[in-house]
């Protein structure tokens, strides 16, 4: 399995960003998928995943602001940012699991793609 992140960069506040993760390997349609963040010295955060399904969910700092898709057909997720705050900030991973649905603890990671937002 192969997750490949792509997409982030620096950008100023209130501005938007898209992530994109092509994925390779065993992932497909068939797994759920997820974004995840890191900052250093927090916690790992789950940002938001989707299920098989399209069922979709958020962590509570990022609804309606951020949204999470898919394009089965590419193999490719999505993260689209938009109302950027500093806050948002981070190492942001691609994470993919076994399985239909997601949880905290997928299964498999990209390598990240750095996420800078300025005030």
């Amino acid at each position: 399995v192969q997750l490949v992140e792509s997409g982030g960069g620096l950008v100023q506040a209130g501005g938007s960003l898209r992530l994109s993760c092509a994925a390779s390997g065993s992932i497909g349609s068939h797994n759920a998928m997820g974004w995840f963040r890191l900052v250093r010295g927090k916690a790992r955060e789950l940002v938001a995943a989707i299920t098989s399904g399209g069922s979709t969910g958020y962590a509570d700092s990022v609804k309606g602001r951020f949204a999470i898709s898919r394009d089965n057909a590419e193999n490719t997720l999505y993260l689209q940012m938009s109302s950027l705050k500093p806050d948002d900030t981070a190492m942001y991973y691609c994470a993919a699991y076994q399985y239909a649905i997601w949880s905290r603890h997928p299964d498999y990671w990209g390598q990240g793609t750095q996420v800078t937002v300025s005030s």
